[in-house]
């Protein structure tokens, strides 16, 4: 069936047929990306129409506002994103919702990068269809933050080493140097990443040739060089984000066999169905997968050792450090094993199979867009999010309000539950500074007198008890502090949805404008 539809094509398969035709010409693989990123935004768009941003997204931005070469919680590449991101474009749902697919469609881009070192033609489309068909690029990287970031730093990074491991060439040695560095500063996890780019170098038959020529060396270098900064940030600030990694090696050995398990199934739950997918294409030539993996290109073979090394390592380090081992944190890496099964499979792939996951995909997206969004947004919006995103617009717009009601100043400094906080500094118009210290985010402690006398409120949710219990140790020590209650309610394309009560305080500034502005910029330098 396969091949006679090549040879003479239903009519509704020649126009993408000739889509197929422009891979190599160099529009077909674009043209994919674009549309995926555009419907998919569109679904963000839909689904979320009655709720904010995503709190890991909201914090991304905050950390943004103030560059820096470290953060106390996250290394700064999300923040860094964000902030070039909202430099060039509007603050507003949308924008962000579109940054995150953005950076999904780059991830996309960059697969196809190395893809093309191993295939041509439709099989490039193939694979960027099958990873399409995991919830990877859509619903994770929505959640832009740490983990989402990695997407399109990880392919990127593994292309430039697969180049220089090849090449050899001065200029691909500095990129891998570069780009690896890129992806350490986005999250520390890359090391395995890193560490497996020495792992496939070592076990590859031409290591020697590799390990003999300039350009691991000179990747090092580069390496370095680039981290360099954020080293020396880390040397002078007491490197809290190593402190918050080490956060996550809290277990034993049963509870890190158990990490390990849910860290396997996870992953493979992710890819599922792109895995059953290729097996229909395959069908009886799977009897072919041991000869045609024996049978890979010394490149293959490289890309294979770095998808290896990227799992085994995160594993025995768990096993043996008890680390926490949550699948989100590899989700980046599962375009190795889909490159590696597409590109390392031997038989024709006819474009009968390509043409019809095409049409799987896009009707995927098209019922997510036209059937799955609306249900989602209806529902959340009398059910609810338990973080509370559809109330971030409403109580950010009533604590502005009911603050310039009460002083008649702009806001400056919001503090709080961290997602309304957050929320806050992204939604009120006056786009206060997030107040707490990262460095102290979940300690609960009582802000400096000089921070209150600027002025200064909080928001947490009714039923928050340590929120409010702090509020009230807040309250005794500003003194002169104004505690409010007010209710929020969802609104949905003009339907309206769930109440929740927010509680508010309101600290009054009462020093100088001089002293304010120090004490402000002071606030700044202290969330990095």
């Amino acid at each position: 069936m396969a091949e006679r539809s090549d040879r003479a094509p239903a009519r509704w398969r020649r126009p993408l047929l000739r889509w197929l035709d422009g891979v190599e010409a160099g529009w077909a693989v674009p043209l994919l990306i674009a549309s995926f990123v555009a419907v998919w935004t569109l679904y963000l768009a839909v689904a979320y129409a009655g709720g904010g941003l995503h709190p890991d997204t909201l914090e991304a931005w905050t950390l943004g506002r103030n560059f820096a070469f470290g953060y106390h919680k996250h290394p700064p590449l999300m923040g860094w994103a964000a902030a070039s991101w909202t430099f060039l474009f509007p603050l507003s749902d949308f924008s962000l919702q579109l940054m995150a697919m953005v950076n999904a469609g780059l991830a996309l881009f960059f697969v196809d990068c190395v893809a093309r070192q191993f295939v041509t033609g439709h099989k490039r489309i193939l694979v960027l269809l099958l990873l399409m068909l995991t919830p990877v690029y859509q619903f994770h990287a929505q959640r832009f933050n740490a983990n989402t970031v990695l997407l399109a730093v990880w392919p990127l990074a593994t292309w430039c080493f697969l180049r220089a491991f090849e090449t050899r060439h001065a200029g691909w040695a500095i990129a891998a140097g570069c780009t690896a560095a890129l992806a350490m500063v986005g999250k520390y996890y890359s090391v395995f990443l890193v560490a497996s780019f020495g792992f496939a170098a070592l076990a590859h038959p031409a290591r020697r040739a590799y390990f003999s020529s300039a350009s691991p060396w000179i990747s090092a270098a580069t390496g370095l060089a680039v981290l360099s900064p954020h080293i020396y940030w880390l040397a002078t600030t007491g490197a809290s984000t190593f402190s918050y990694a080490l956060a996550h090696a809290n277990g034993d050995t049963v509870s890190s066999l158990g990490d390990v398990k849910n860290f396997l199934l996870g992953l493979i739950a992710a890819i599922s169905v792109a895995a059953v997918i290729w097996v229909f294409i395959a069908g009886s030539r799977l009897r072919q997968l041991p000869a045609d993996f024996a049978a890979m290109s010394p490149g293959l073979w490289l890309l294979f050792y770095v998808a290896i090394g990227t799992i085994i390592l995160p594993i025995l380090t768990s096993l043996a450090m008890g680390t926490d081992l949550p699948s989100l944190w590899a989700l980046q890496g599962l375009f190795l094993f889909v490159v590696l099964i597409v590109c390392g499979a031997r038989f024709q792939v006819e474009r009968f199979y390509t043409v019809n996951v095409t049409v799987i995909a896009a009707g995927v997206a098209l019922v997510a867009v036209l059937v799955a969004a609306p249900i989602h947004a209806v529902y959340r919006n009398i059910h609810g999010y338990e973080e509370g995103r559809n109330f971030y617009a409403q109580a950010a717009s009533e604590l502005t309000r009911q603050w310039h009601e009460l002083t008649g100043e702009p806001l400056s400094a919001v503090s709080g539950d961290d997602s309304l906080a957050f929320a806050t500094a992204f939604y009120s118009p006056d786009h206060p500074h997030y107040a707490r210290p990262f460095a102290h985010q979940y300690d609960w402690g009582l802000p400096r007198k000089a921070t209150l006398g600027r002025g200064w409120a909080a928001l947490c949710f009714e039923g928050q008890d340590d929120c409010s219990r702090w509020m009230d140790s807040v309250s005794s020590r500003a003194g002169n502090s104004v505690r409010r209650e007010f209710t929020v309610q969802a609104s949905l394309w003009g339907r309206s949805g769930v109440k929740r009560n927010v509680i508010v305080l309101m600290v009054p500034p009462d020093a100088s404008p001089e002293s304010a502005a120090q004490d402000l910029s002071a606030s700044k330098r202290s969330l990095n």
